[in-house]
């Protein structure tokens, strides 16, 4: 890598500065969430805005105004639309650099600009980014499918904010990963004479995880739908009851923990070393612990028998 570059890598750009402030935020919330709620000042607007689905339920009463900005939690299928026609409208434009020589289009190229991708001439690998965008395509068209035909959605509810929140979140998430493709002008650099030759060892190590990721969080989805369903599979109830099998034997919300996993196995194909991924990372990290955190609080709120050997989060820690 040039002198020059190694100094972009280490600059705390816009992107860099977006995922750290978020990062820091939900662990605040997190930090929060764990004094007595004795000692903190109540504020129903902000218990509201974290909190969503089953665990608005085991919050504080919820005033009519905060009410009044309930959108469906089967919205979330909305998140999954946007992410499956953005980032493969990214990919498309990438896969078109890569393997025909197409430039990016002005306006793209000067989007990832503001957002402070650097002009690299070495040291990221492009191979790298396609498969994470690759990865993260397939996601969310898994998570489109498990939307369509695999859960049961009852009629719970998240804020007007949070369904906002998550529509934008897809796109920045897709801009990130485009983002670290190591660019000459507006064309992407390719170290050696074709893409396969940067094939390396993360690559298959990272591809291994998220595939190893995905079928657990798949499994887990299942596993809750199917509490709602009777043997033949028909839908009984939207009740909330116990889950048993796979992760579930370990922690609260073990599809909370393959979401980290499949974000930490992006991590691992970019080669460890990429800063504002692991950033990314970070950020899934707090949000999805604060989420896991709640939903633990409420199944043992809900259920005295519920098995006091299950973390919340993390098996055996947290």
């Amino acid at each position: 890598m040039a002198p020059w570059a190694g100094s972009e890598a280490s600059a705390l750009n816009p992107l860099r500065a977006l995922w750290l402030a978020l990062a820091a935020a939900f662990l605040l919330t997190l930090l929060l969430q764990l004094v007595p709620s004795s000692l903190l000042p109540g504020c129903a607007l902000f218990q509201d805005l974290i909190r969503y689905g089953k665990t608005k339920l085991g919050g504080p009463r919820r005033p009519a105004a905060c009410r009044a900005f309930d959108v469906p939690k089967r919205y979330f299928s909305h998140f999954y639309v946007i992410s499956v026609l953005w980032n493969g409208f990214l990919l498309w434009f990438l896969t078109q650099s890569l393997f025909l020589g197409v430039p990016f289009p002005h306006w793209l190229h000067h989007l990832l600009r503001i957002l402070g991708a650097a002009q690299f001439r070495g040291g990221e690998l492009a191979l790298s980014a396609f498969l994470v965008l690759v990865f993260l395509w397939l996601h969310s068209l898994r998570r489109l499918f498990e939307c369509f035909y695999v859960s049961v959605f009852s009629n719970a509810v998240i804020h007007l904010v949070q369904y906002c929140f998550g529509l934008v979140y897809y796109v920045l998430v897709g801009l990130t990963v485009l983002s670290q493709v190591p660019m000459d002008g507006r064309n992407v650099y390719v170290i050696g004479k074709n893409l396969l030759m940067q094939a390396r060892w993360f690559h298959i190590l990272g591809m291994m995880m998220f595939f190893w990721s995905s079928a657990h969080q798949y499994k887990c989805h299942v596993i809750l739908s199917n509490l709602r369903k009777n043997k033949a599979g028909v839908v009984i109830h939207c009740n909330h009851r116990i889950p048993f099998g796979d992760w579930f034997e370990y922690v609260s919300s073990p599809n909370y923990l393959a979401e980290l996993m499949i974000y930490i196995s992006m991590a691992v194909t970019f080669g460890f070393l990429n800063l504002t991924w692991w950033l990314v990372v970070t950020y899934v990290f707090f949000s999805q612990a604060l989420s896991a955190f709640l939903s633990h609080k409420f199944y043992k709120s809900k259920f005295v028998s519920y098995p006091k050997h299950r973390k919340a989060f993390l098996p055996f820690l947290f």
